[in-house]
């Protein structure tokens, strides 16, 4: 089992990364075992960049529409969120959060 989460490979540059691993397979230049250690590669690489090179802090407040906690992933749809930074604040109608526990690399999973 990875012992990273996916959860960036939904991102605008994951799903562009997945898009041309794709094309490359159908292309036959790579097999979709490279394309899954590459994969593999991005969700380390982003999840260590994120650790440890953002240090931005915000606040936010909103309305808790919705919460659920599966397979020790939090999932929170908040409504009508506000967030301030230094010195702006950013509104939406509704966002949704997930929070997924950091995983040790030497545990056994």
């Amino acid at each position: 089992m990875s012992q990273y989460y996916e959860l960036y490979r939904r991102s605008s540059i994951g799903i562009s990364l997945t898009d041309a691993l794709d094309d490359l397979i159908s292309q036959g230049k790579i097999s979709p075992q490279l394309a899954m250690k590459v994969l593999f590669n991005f969700d380390k690489s982003m999840t260590e960049a994120l650790a440890e090179k953002v240090r931005s802090r915000l606040t936010f407040k909103g309305h808790l529409d919705t919460y659920r906690f599966c397979d020790e992933v939090w999932t929170f749809i908040i409504k009508n969120p506000s967030f301030r930074f230094d010195n702006e604040t950013v509104t939406s109608n509704k966002i949704r959060i997930v929070a997924c526990a950091t995983r040790d690399s030497s545990a056994n999973r």
